[in-house]
């Protein structure tokens, strides 16, 4: 039985897809750590919201990740490019939740 899963075509629209997710977390300053620990239906909600299918397995979220952390490692080494900007940085905080800072 063929493995339609990793064929080359499969290969590409995981690509695909992969690129249209980091673009969208990268726009909203969300980064491969904080993308980690987003539960599964998080995930789901998010891709909605980035205008694809979710993805079926965590193999397109860890490309995604990947391409996150290769793109924050060029934005350090290039901060003055356009490419650089995140536009929708605001909007982070609807997915990343900062850490609550105790009363004491």
């Amino acid at each position: 039985m063929p493995d339609y899963t990793h064929n080359d075509h499969a290969a590409r629209s995981r690509a695909e897809k992969a690129r249209a997710l980091a673009t969208y977390l990268w726009d909203r300053d969300i980064d491969a750590a904080e993308l980690r620990a987003f539960t599964p239906a998080a995930r789901r909600k998010l891709a909605r919201a980035a205008g694809t299918n979710p993805p079926s397995t965590d193999e397109t979220w860890d490309v995604v990740a990947e391409l996150l952390a290769e793109k924050a490692a060029w934005a350090a080494r290039n901060p003055g490019h356009l490419a650089a900007r995140r536009p929708h940085a605001d909007e982070k905080l609807m997915w990343v939740k900062p850490p609550v800072t105790p009363w004491n």
